[in-house]
């Protein structure tokens, strides 16, 4: 079998596809994307073409270290995001051409279904309590909330006691069966963290995510270390090497993005690595359906699996959603808080080629919010 074409598609609200398509028929998808660079990460796939073309797609390994070393300079999001939605898509190809889904070619799966959290504001955070009632009542037994609006370096006794509030107005309202985690996105400064991250401790969030930019991973320990919340990173982090300098401080949770993190390949090492640790895996999907597949491969077959993101009805999704490119919508059918285990072939969807197609004739040119602080300055989004 030969690779004899990749094509990627923009499509809304925010994502990009690839299809790599062989000699023999068989046709694998994957979903290479930085989230506001979603062009830039479809240059990188089309450079990366001249290589893959002609070449045995079943070679997977082989290819995943041919693409990220093979160029000399190495690593970023771009680079690791590209060769991420090639790599789902080469898996998606192996395991049609075997007959089996992914899980069974990573030793098969060790749970019959996995965990889903659903997502809720937090960013301008006026209805966050309805939101979760809602998202309870919709069956999940977890949600994620961004924590904050911009802050500042070291923020008023107001806007702490705002953070405070809205998680207690949240456990108080769903009840102590129910997980709350709570999403930073690196707004925090070190001393902001410091100040914040415990006071929500008796609120019991699931975990706090994400309270320093990646760029600050050395110090994250010191974040462990002042409480007793557990601490998740990594959707920043691109591969097993970033995860070296988190693992060893005492987070809970690692959270490797499969279409940044370079695919099912790299994510498998860095889920075995975090178990050495005593470090659960949740990877980070606020993306389509191909990704979203293709952390359910790994988690399926990953016995550290602590809980999977989706992003059905997640606020960045406008104009389309989780289910609109998929020809069966039932398998990403979420009962008791969970989704069954894949069955079908490869990453176990069937992608809607012509709705991809129809997508990608309007594109998107999706940007990520700036903020800025009261007097101007950048802030963290």
């Amino acid at each position: 079998m030969k690779i004899t074409s990749l094509r990627t598609y923009l499509v809304a609200p925010r994502w990009c596809f690839l299809k790599v398509e062989t000699d023999e028929g068989i046709t694998g998808w994957g979903e290479p994307v930085v989230e506001g660079r979603a062009h830039t990460v479809a240059a990188a796939v089309e450079e990366l073409s001249d290589y893959l073309v002609g070449q045995d797609p079943l070679r997977i390994e082989d290819h995943w270290q041919v693409l990220t070393k093979g160029g000399f300079y190495r690593g970023g999001p771009v680079l690791s995001s590209a060769v991420a939605g090639i790599d789902q898509a080469l898996w998606d190809i192996k395991g049609k051409a075997l007959g089996v889904p992914v899980w069974q070619l990573l030793g098969g799966n060790v749970r019959d279904r996995a965990r889903v959290y659903s997502w809720i504001g937090g960013d301008r955070p006026e209805d966050v309590v309805k939101q979760a009632l809602a998202r309870k009542a919709e069956g999940f037994t977890a949600v994620k909330m961004n924590a904050s609006p911009q802050l500042e370096f070291i923020d008023t006794p107001a806007a702490v006691h705002g953070i405070v509030e809205r998680v207690a107005g949240i456990r108080e309202a769903v009840g102590d069966g129910f997980d709350i985690a709570v999403d930073f996105h690196g707004r925090l400064t070190l001393p902001m963290a410091r100040r914040v991250v415990p006071l929500l401790e008796p609120y019991l969030p699931f975990f706090v995510e994400e309270p320093l930019v990646p760029e600050l991973s050395e110090h994250i320990g010191e974040i462990v270390r002042s409480t007793n919340i557990p601490i998740a990173t990594g959707e920043r982090l691109y591969s097993r090497w970033d995860f070296k300098k988190v693992l060893g401080s005492g987070i809970a949770v690692a959270q490797p993005d499969l279409s940044h993190a370079g695919g099912i390949s790299e994510v498998r090492r860095i889920a075995a690595t975090a178990e050495a640790y005593d470090v659960s895996l949740a990877p980070h999907c606020p993306l389509g359906p191909i990704a979203l597949a293709a952390c359910l491969q790994v988690g399926f077959a990953s016995p550290n699996l602590l809980i999977q993101e989706q992003s059905l009805g997640i606020h960045y999704n406008e104009g389309s959603d989780l289910l609109d490119y998929l020809t069966d919508r039932t398998v990403f059918r979420y009962e008791d808080g969970h989704v069954a285990l894949l069955t079908e072939p490869g990453l176990g969807i069937q992608v809607d080629e012509r709705a991809v197609e129809r997508a990608a004739e309007t594109g998107h040119r999706w940007r990520n919010p700036v903020w800025r602080r009261n007097d101007g300055s950048f802030a963290e989004w």
